[in-house]
């Protein structure tokens, strides 16, 4: 049994379906996704349809479900014509929105915003710190804090305390590194578990890079594919 942890995916169904075959992903595994599985791609709703199918899936919540569910609980506000609701929100995926169905939107509704073990700590965009970088407690952080946050991928900031952070949200490519995962290694530690990392920025930017990666926690070994054709 396997944990594979995997950060804005958005959209790439057939992607993600090739680097689950890559790593012989099985139903005793664990996936976690740190948010941000729909947008930008192809296949938003049958991707999320997939994941959510899955016997071993943890799902967080990243900005681009957390911007669908303002909208979702905007029209919710002001009609109570459900199909007419439905109908709007399949709009909100031009390519595969007719696939969206009520059981599909809920699902997205009851997604949390973190996940915490004792080894360590997923979410979309980063975690709450004090002056001295002591990780606050994530049940008193806001939504927006947990999914917008653009502070916590710069490179100085690093977490104390013993837990490893996952996150996502800002592409590495975006701070002049290579489509990869950037785990950032605690001084002294070898790097052959999670718990030697202060953070592990997962975001290989898949929609301009065309590569997708994930991190296997047993062993701290990454995998990748890319796409043929951009």
């Amino acid at each position: 049994m396997k944990t594979y942890i995997i950060s804005d995916i958005h959209g790439e169904y057939d992607l993600f379906c090739r680097l689950m075959e890559k790593v012989g992903f099985s139903d005793e595994d664990t996936i976690i996704s740190c948010g941000d599985m729909i947008e930008k791609g192809e296949h938003s709703v049958r991707l999320a349809k997939l994941l959510f199918s899955m016997k071993n899936a943890v799902l967080l919540a990243g900005n681009h479900e957390y911007d669908f569910l303002k909208y979702y609980w905007s029209l919710m506000r002001e009609t109570e014509d459900y199909g007419l609701v439905l109908r709007k929100l399949q709009e909100y995926f031009p390519y595969d929105g007719e696939l969206l169905d009520w059981e599909t939107a809920d699902r997205f509704e009851a997604l949390p915003y973190f996940y915490e073990t004792e080894e360590y700590i997923c979410v979309h965009a980063g975690v709450p710190l004090d002056e001295r970088g002591n990780i606050l407690p994530l049940k008193q952080a806001t939504p927006e804090q947990l999914v917008y946050d653009r502070n916590f991928k710069e490179p100085d900031i690093l977490p104390r305390g013993g837990e490893c952070v996952f996150f996502g949200h800002t592409p590495t490519i975006n701070l002049g590194l290579e489509p990869r995962i950037k785990c950032y290694l605690r001084d002294g530690k070898r790097g052959d578990h999670v718990r030697d990392y202060h953070k592990i920025h997962l975001d290989t930017g898949v929609y301009h890079s065309g590569v997708l990666g994930c991190l296997r926690v047993e062993d701290c070994r990454e995998f990748y594919v890319r796409k043929t054709t951009l």
